[in-house]
């Protein structure tokens, strides 16, 4: 592997990728949630940095509000407001796509955009927690939903990137993240359409009941690009290349986690409709 930043990530991601898969498995939902809680602070200390706010004592404020957010919700986990956090969150990636159409709204460095911004990383974030959650604690197999919902966001990654280095010609979104290509994005597709093939299959998910998941699944990846372009767009208003430094050769917290904030309360809405 002669690449060294290719060979960073690599070696990152295999040391990652076992203690992610563990801590899913074999940690009760309310260990799960706090270890999620924690990766989602993280981002959002990131994303109060890219948003413009750089006074940390108000950055530390935000934060502390958030997680008494994220304990009301899990007190009162299962609510009416509960699951509306969750819709909301899922509606919010469909304006997203407006701001990505126009791309220039908010780049300029004034408090009123950043104001904007902080209220989009809380829609951003809450929402996937919640969801998280949910599909960790659902029954049966709640765990392992939650494996393969984040297993789907990771194929599609991993796909999508070596397919764009092999075939990618056609720039996705030039203006906002130049290195995607649509050939990346179609492999992605397909590879996080064999993970949730698979997975729901394991999982007793059969025969022409695998249909709907498969296209649960291609949605849901399709809003974890988004996702990944919006973070991307944000990273360009703010001049960075990445949200932070936290993982070698995969940037900060927000960096890894961006498309499955968005993919996650897309999947577990859907889930839940198809009585899985």
């Amino acid at each position: 592997m002669s690449n060294p930043a290719l060979k960073k990530r690599v070696i990152t991601a295999l040391i990652l990728a076992p203690i992610a898969i563990s801590l899913v498995l074999l940690i009760p939902t309310f260990g799960w949630a706090i270890v999620t809680a924690v990766l989602c602070l993280l981002a959002l200390w990131e994303w109060s940095r890219l948003s413009g706010l750089r006074d940390r004592r108000v950055r530390g404020v935000l934060l502390a509000l958030y997680l008494t957010a994220m304990g009301l919700l899990w007190i009162y986990r299962g609510s009416t407001f509960y699951w509306a956090l969750i819709i909301v969150g899922a509606l919010w990636w469909l304006i997203a796509i407006f701001w990505l159409r126009h791309f220039s709204y908010g780049a300029a460095h004034t408090p009123e955009n950043t104001r904007i911004k902080l209220l989009v990383g809380l829609l951003m974030v809450l929402p996937a927690w919640t969801a998280l959650v949910e599909l960790h604690q659902s029954q049966p197999y709640g765990h392992f939903w939650a494996l393969l919902a984040i297993m789907l966001v990771w194929a599609a990654d991993t796909f999508a990137y070596f397919t764009g280095v092999r075939f990618g010609k056609t720039k996705l979104a030039p203006n906002i993240s130049p290195g995607k290509t649509r050939e990346g994005a179609l492999g992605g597709l397909v590879g996080a359409g064999l993970t949730v093939l698979v997975g729901g299959w394991l999982l007793g998910v059969h025969g022409w009941a695998l249909l709907p998941l498969l296209i649960l699944g291609l949605i849901s990846v399709s809003f974890s690009i988004i996702g990944d372009l919006f973070e991307s767009l944000i990273k360009r208003h703010a001049n960075v290349k990445d949200s932070g430094a936290m993982f070698p050769g995969h940037g900060g917290v927000f960096d890894r986690l961006d498309a499955i904030f968005a993919a996650m309360p897309v999947f577990v809405i859907g889930k839940t409709l198809l009585g899985l």
